[in-house]
């Protein structure tokens, strides 16, 4: 339990919204950010979470999250990067577009974040301070459709390590690389079967996995620098 709130961005749907919920019924305040209007953000304000918009598509954006987190708390307990975009590559002249707008959300947006928070952070009183990627299984394998969306979370997750050795001891900086965790509503039972055959687990765990893993990060003082792999052992198959 902590009195400073954790920061989640993304965090008002599936995993993000998952994890909010589940740090809340554990005494943790939180703040998420969202990138749209959304109908379950009514829930999640009745529930006690604060939920901020996010403009993470320019540096402007950014730079207007982080002055608005500014005003809404003077602490943090932790940070967790959960905001992403499974944007597919694009051909023609869109394709530096799509790039850019990735490098945004998972490497700049985390990177200004974390540098112009740091303040927030060290402000409690709580004896641990996390910052915490969500990067992905694909940064270290790469991806025949999605090369700009690997490459991204790749450099996010070596932004762990810059930021482990910039901010230690007071701050621990890690990583979660999951791999497919939960469906959805539109995938089809044919779909599912196949990703569950990419890992050597062979199932679908649903948002738990990663909260347990977030807990884990959260609770032990001993960890920085490290990408926590999430994905049921693809790497066997």
């Amino acid at each position: 339990m902590s009195a400073a709130p954790i920061l989640i961005t993304g965090g008002a749907q599936r995993l993000g919204r998952y994890c909010a919920e589940r740090l809340l019924d554990d005494g943790h305040p939180v703040i998420i950010s969202y990138r749209r209007e959304r109908d379950e953000l009514a829930s999640l304000n009745e529930l006690g979470i604060v939920t901020l918009p996010a403009d993470f598509s320019t540096e402007a954006g950014i730079h207007d999250f982080i002055r608005r987190l500014k005003s809404e708390t003077r602490s943090l307990r932790a940070i967790v990067h959960n905001a992403s975009d499974w944007a597919p590559d694009t051909l023609g002249e869109d394709a530096g577009h799509t790039f850019e707008q990735l490098f945004r959300v998972h490497m700049q947006a985390p990177y200004l974040v974390n540098l112009h928070t740091r303040e927030l952070l060290e402000a409690g009183d709580e004896p641990q301070r996390d910052i915490i990627h969500m990067t992905d299984y694909v940064a270290q394998r790469g991806s025949r459709k999605h090369a700009a969306y690997a490459a991204t979370k790749a450099g996010l997750e070596n932004l762990t390590l810059s930021f482990a050795a910039m901010y230690a001891p007071a701050i621990q900086v890690n990583a979660i690389a999951p791999a497919l965790i939960m469906l959805n509503e539109d995938d089809d039972a044919v779909y599912a079967e196949k990703a569950k055959a990419k890992s050597a687990m062979q199932m679908i765990p649903g948002p738990d996995v990663i909260y347990q893993s977030l807990r884990y990060l959260l609770d032990n003082r001993f960890v920085t620098g490290v990408t926590l792999p999430v994905d049921g052992g693809r790497h066997l198959r």
